[in-house]
């Protein structure tokens, strides 16, 4: 999910237009004639090639041949470098925060006008970050990540600790945690993941990037941003959450054996906990995120990808018509829950035959699915910038050293918000701030 090296990339493709809405999109390698239309298709999901072989059945005039990728940076930066050299394939995963870059490199083609009515198929504010706030249509969204809250059902018996449903209810709980037992957290603060942090704040209401006529609109720093940085700052520097970072050893452990009671995380998690705490099978269950005020029904998302057309593509309507049925055909998406494991954005395909049964690792709650689709119609809309990893890289940075020296979350936020805006302007974005 991280963008670490999108800046060089960016660099020595030297395509860098001054914004998203300046990008041609001529339709003259588009489908024309008659005859068979073979497609090619990357991604990094696993077992795609038996999705798409689905597809290869029932449509014998126009064949998709499937090439297994790299996911996360190295995918985009093979993109980007073959889009270049004009030998991009028509189709491609892309992570919803890549997506950006991959128009403001002119590596994918606007749809809209190939995608009929499949808007509604998807949340809105999942169909938004395939749409950067515009009307243009640069994907089809395929996977998607709705944040929830996962806890120990038996620790908080143990405990006495009930579910919160608000974020102040949240904080009560940790600190009577660390009353009740002082070699116990509720749960820790991450500086390494700002995928996480991005989706929290989501939730609040923040909206990082913009697009102003034909200008970026840089609030990384926003009230809501800051009102998360600042909550989270608050219970680390009392000791009420532990601030180590995830996905290490020690946190793995943490998790296992129960120094760790809840997660903040995304529906992708009981993957994690099956791998990473696996002697706490059954042990856990999930709610909603906690809201900022009683009774509000929002969330955030970390994590999902898309499926793009490029502009390289001489059938971008019979690609198009692909990226649509991979994402909405209930066979399709059935086969992308059971083959590739994944949670399908298309809100019919959450509620079917696949998910009927909840996660092994969640056995004993039966509505775990039936929940997680309420929570998804929930996600609100994002708008992704072309420069998500220097923010990205940013936060890791200043949050780190916040935790290190005891300093201001919320000023953390200020510097990603200086680092965001210096880096467009140093490759020729225009700010409209």
């Amino acid at each position: 999910m991280r963008l670490s090296r999108v800046a060089a990339v960016v660099a020595a493709v030297a395509l860098v237009t001054s914004t998203v809405g300046c990008t041609s999109d001529s339709d003259s390698t588009s489908d024309s004639g008659s005859g068979r239309a073979d497609l090619t298709f990357w991604s990094w999901a696993p077992n795609m090639d038996k999705v798409v072989e689905l597809w290869n059945a029932k449509n014998p005039d126009t064949h998709v041949t499937f090439s297994k990728q790299a996911g996360g940076d190295d995918m985009l930066t093979k993109l980007l470098t073959a889009a270049k050299a004009g030998e991009a394939p028509d189709l491609a995963q892309a992570e919803y925060q890549a997506l950006p870059t991959l128009v403001s490199n002119d590596v994918v083609a606007d749809v809209a006008k190939y995608v009929g009515d499949a808007k509604d198929r998807f949340a809105a504010g999942v169909w938004q970050q395939v749409t950067l706030g515009t009307k243009a249509v640069y994907a089809v969204p395929e996977d998607s990540g709705p944040m929830m809250l996962y806890y120990r059902s038996d620790l908080f018996e143990r405990y006495g600790l009930t579910v919160p449903t608000t974020w102040a209810q949240f904080a009560d709980a940790a600190r009577q945690l660390r009353t009740k037992d002082p070699t116990k957290y509720l749960t820790t603060f991450s500086t390494a993941d700002p995928g996480w942090f991005s989706g929290l704040a989501q939730q609040a209401g923040a909206s990082w990037w913009g697009i102003n006529g034909e200008s970026w609109k840089v609030t990384v720093n926003d009230e809501a941003t800051k009102k998360v940085a600042t909550y989270w700052g608050d219970l680390v520097s009392s000791g009420a959450v532990d601030d180590q970072p995830m996905y290490t050893p020690e946190w793995n452990k943490a998790l296992n054996d129960g120094t760790l009671l809840a997660w903040p995380s995304a529906i992708w998690a009981p993957g994690v906990l099956t791998g990473n705490a696996p002697d706490t099978k059954g042990k856990w269950a999930m709610a909603p995120l906690p809201q900022w005020a009683a009774g509000d029904q929002r969330t955030g998302s970390w994590g999902g990808s898309s499926t793009a057309v490029t502009k390289n593509s001489k059938h971008k309507e019979a690609a198009a018509k692909f990226a649509v049925w991979l994402n909405t055909d209930p066979a399709a998406t059935s086969a992308l829950v059971e083959q590739a494991g994944i949670y399908p954005a298309a809100r019919d395909a959450q509620s079917g035959p696949a998910l009927a049964s909840p996660p092994a690792f969640f056995a004993n709650q039966a509505d775990f699915y039936p929940q997680a689709k309420r929570i998804a119609d929930t996600a609100v809309g994002f708008t992704w910038g072309p420069n998500v990893n220097v923010t990205y890289s940013t936060y890791k940075d200043a949050f780190g050293k916040a935790v290190s020296n005891h300093t201001s979350f919320a000023a953390a936020v200020d510097q990603m918000q200086e680092a965001t805006i210096g880096d467009l302007r140093k490759n020729g974005f225009k700010i409209a701030n």
